[in-house]
């Protein structure tokens, strides 16, 4: 029976201290700093972006032209077989400079947005920011360093 109450008043000397250990440690000192940034805003603002989306311009006027000269073509064209061949060629042609420009246009966005994410967790950092939230999930609070950022973006 003593042997019982020892080890019963052990378990409850443990979990208590335990518990109040878990306590401290939650609701500890520890002074925790939140941001938020608007990566629309940084992405948007980016000269890079901008220029990049200069390009796909150009490329989308490279396209519209080869559309036009393959109108032009299969106007003048009165054969069936020979405007069906013109036909297949151009949509080749289109279909092939789109995918490219498809793929090129999201590879150099996604450098684009690895870099701006990297400059969010260098200033972050050298803020001393514990946590850094998208701007538009946070209703109310945290700090808004998206000016700081987008200093070292441009």
């Amino acid at each position: 029976m003593k042997k019982y109450i020892l080890i019963l008043s052990i378990s409850i000397l443990a979990f208590t201290c335990g518990y109040s250990l878990n306590n401290k440690a939650i609701s500890g000192d520890t002074d925790y700093k939140i941001a938020v940034v608007d990566l629309q805003q940084l992405i948007s603002n980016s000269n890079e972006v901008k220029k990049l989306k200069a390009e796909q311009e150009k490329k989308m006027q490279t396209m519209q032209s080869t559309l036009e000269k393959a109108r032009v073509e299969m106007s003048k064209e009165t054969d069936k077989d020979k405007l069906a061949a013109i036909e297949e060629k151009y949509r080749n042609d289109i279909n092939s400079q789109k995918t490219a420009m498809e793929q090129e246009y999201n590879t150099k966005f996604n450098e684009i947005d690895k870099n701006i994410r990297n400059a969010v967790i260098e200033k972050a950092r050298a803020m001393n920011y514990n946590l850094v939230l998208p701007k538009n999930i946070v209703l109310l609070g945290g700090d808004d360093i998206t000016a700081q950022v987008a200093q070292s973006v441009k």
